[in-house]
């Protein structure tokens, strides 16, 4: 949460909306990242409790409660959720990979510059609960909990009781949380309801494993956005992918890095990568960085979360994304994302059409700014792995980076 982040329609800092929500009487609470020193330089981008952080709070007489939460050594806390009326029967919950910065509080469309493009999950019904769970377990043992600046208004007195009932059906998709959680940070295993007793002291990798299991079941499609692919058992299994056919498209900041292996899967003909560039005001394209964290398979089946598919998110931080099985709500996912990308209305197309029709447009775009003619068709265009100085459709340059946000 950045100081200089402002929320939408005149409604202040997000710590503003945070303490009218409080002195409505209602209970906040947020678990924040404490950066460790292998991960100090992130400190400017974080909430951590610094002196300056707790003047903020006194001067703004804030009642909303806060535990500081550390992660493994080098890693981060990098879960982005948000649960409302928890444990009632209008239980709503947030997931998705969008910071509290003004890189990322943006409309879409993204015609301003230094924009990311992100996307949140609205959920409802009986997965609440694993999310309520999540906030529990890792609000009571947040490790910073027992020092003076470790807690605003949250002592060990604020603990919480974990979730006892199950939200009511909301809707027909099937719904899973996953989440990853290095071991040793948190040892109470009490199960959410109805659910087996879990020993998340050894830790949890399932995010890592449902990517896997999902590219592995792929009949057809694979569409992806993420900023970084690089972990090569997810480049494998792409791969083996293409070579059943398999219609993939991933959509990559424009100016990241990549390896090697993943660039080498465009001597797939049915494999495509794409950056997004809005036009601005100015007339000029302005790069558009990828913080989104999505995958939809087959046209029926998607995952939508915080966790990057690089070593950190996949085996050290602490993530969570929910995945659905509904072709309505994937069909309707990807005709949005495309209709901001190609600006093509899809939804009357299947999901492999539409990703033909994706990747012919982001093909005659590229076409296009080579020309210099940068008013293509939407915001999109197809990356070539290929070095390139150019600021804005960098054909990505190979080199190893350390991100964690």
């Amino acid at each position: 949460m950045w100081a200089t982040c402002q929320m939408p329609d005149g409604r202040g800092t997000p710590l503003d909306v945070l303490n009218r929500a409080a002195d409505r009487g209602l209970d906040v609470r947020v678990i924040f990242w404490r950066p460790d020193a292998e991960t100090a330089s992130l400190k400017t981008n974080a909430f951590w409790g610094a002196p300056g952080h707790f003047d903020k709070l006194i001067e703004s007489d804030s009642s909303i409660r806060i535990r500081w939460d550390r992660a493994q050594p080098g890693y981060c806390q990098h879960q982005k959720s948000w649960l409302i009326d928890a444990g009632t029967s209008s239980e709503t919950a947030f997931l998705g990979g969008i910071n509290l910065n003004p890189n990322s509080v943006v409309s879409p469309g993204h015609q301003g510059k230094g924009q990311n493009h992100d996307v949140y999950v609205e959920l409802k019904g009986p997965s609440c609960v694993d999310v309520h769970h999540n906030f529990v377990q890792r609000w009571n043992e947040s490790s910073e909990r027992n020092l003076t600046d470790g807690h605003w208004k949250a002592d060990r007195n604020h603990d919480l009781p974990f979730p006892t009932a199950i939200p009511e059906e909301k809707g027909k998709a099937l719904v899973q949380i996953q989440r990853t959680i290095h071991s040793g940070r948190y040892v109470n295993g009490q199960a959410s309801p109805n659910a087996n007793d879990f020993d998340i002291e050894a830790g949890e990798q399932s995010n890592f494993e449902q990517y896997c299991t999902a590219i592995k079941a792929a009949r057809s499609s694979i569409y992806m956005e993420h900023q970084h692919i690089d972990v090569p058992e997810i480049v494998s299994h792409l791969r083996d992918a293409l070579q059943r056919g398999v219609e993939v498209v991933v959509v990559l900041p424009a100016e990241g890095t990549m390896t090697e292996e993943l660039a080498s899967l465009t001597a797939f003909n049915n494999f495509t990568m794409a950056g997004i560039a809005g036009l601005g005001d100015d007339g000029k394209r302005h790069p558009v960085w990828i913080h989104s964290k999505l995958m939809l398979v087959d046209g029926e089946w998607g995952t939508v979360g915080s966790c990057n598919l690089h070593r950190f998110s996949l085996f050290g931080n602490c993530e969570m994304n929910v995945a659905f099985w509904d072709q309505e709500m994937a069909q309707t996912l990807l005709s949005e994302l495309l209709q901001e990308h190609i600006d093509y209305d899809v939804s009357e197309l299947d999901h492999l059409t539409a990703l033909w029709l994706f990747a012919k447009t982001v093909h005659d775009n590229r076409r296009l700014y080579e020309e210099g003619n940068l008013s293509y068709q939407g915001i999109a265009f197809q990356l070539l792995p290929t070095a390139s100085d150019d600021p804005v459709h960098n054909k990505l340059i190979y080199r190893d980076r350390t991100v964690f946000e």
